[in-house]
Parts: structure tokens; C-alpha cells; sequence
């Protein structure tokens, strides 16, 4: 495999150094920076191996990275896409206001089942489960039990 030189700018060095000094970031962070600066020294991937513990793939992603996209995109994770969300903040509120408004006749309070069935009655709910009720209650700290909606 053919050995990629790695030069740091003079800027990027800089960041460098302060961020390895100061030592309050991310483990990755500081591994990925002290691979950098290795590279940027000459050192052998061998010898970055031995040394700082790193696998080969972790040295040569670095590497790439920072000839790719530059520094933040060697040093930080980029965000990764994920699922996008099935209910959007109109239908999470109608959820948690209905969780605030007054239970059913002849019930003392909301249950997740009673949650779900009412919501489901709403348009665009229809799909909806217990599980993503009681998540949605959750992320926006109502609490069924206690009457506390939202504070």
C-alpha cells in the first residue's frame, strides 16, 4: 500500500496543540488529533500503532478525512442522517395537549391505552402506538400520572 504524506497547515497545527494541551474532549478527539500531529511529524502508521493504541483503518480514515475536508472533518464525527421523525412537532403537541386536557368521562386520569386510543381518533394519528405515545410524553416531560404537563 502507498504511503500518503500527511503536511498540517500552520493553523491547523496550532488548533492542534491547544486541543492535545487542554485534553477536555472527546477520547476520539484526542486520538484523531494526536494521529494527525503524528502524520504531520513523519511518523510510520507502525509506529502510530504501537504508540497510541490506534487500528490501521482508524489511522488511514484520519488521514483521508483531513486531505478531504480538512480539519473538523478529521477531527468530529459528522452527523448521520438517522430515521426521520414519523410525527412532526404538530402532531407531538396535539399528543401532549391531549394528555393535559381532561381524562375521559368516568376515568380519574390518562392511561398510555386511553392516550392512544383518543389520539387516534385525531387525523394524521391514525398509525399511532402506545410506544410512540409514551416516547413523545417522555422527550417532552409530561407526566400522565402526577397531572404535570410539559413544566
Amino acid at each position: 500500500m502507498k504511503k500518503l504524506d500527511l503536511e498540517l497547515k500552520r493553523g491547523d497545527r496550532k488548533i492542534l496543540k491547544g486541543l492535545l494541551e487542554r485534553g477536555e474532549h472527546h477520547a476520539r478527539e484526542m486520538m484523531r488529533a494526536s494521529i494527525l500531529v503524528a502524520l504531520d511529524r513523519g511518523a510510520e502508521d507502525k509506529t502510530i500503532e504501537q504508540v497510541l493504541g490506534a487500528e490501521r483503518t482508524t489511522i488511514w480514515r484520519t488521514r483521508k478525512a483531513y486531505q478531504e475536508g480538512g480539519l473538523p472533518s478529521a477531527l468530529y464525527d459528522m452527523p448521520r442522517p438517522g430515521r426521520p421523525m414519523k410525527y412532526a412537532m404538530r402532531e407531538q403537541a396535539e399528543i401532549v395537549a391531549l394528555a393535559c386536557s381532561d381524562p375521559p368521562e368516568g376515568r380519574e386520569r390518562w392511561t398510555l391505552t386511553l392516550l392512544t386510543q383518543a389520539a387516534r381518533q385525531r387525523e394524521g394519528l391514525d398509525s399511532l402506538n402506545r410506544e410512540s405515545v409514551r416516547l413523545i410524553l417522555k422527550k417532552t416531560n409530561a407526566s400522565l400520572g402526577s397531572r404535570r404537563c410539559g413544566a
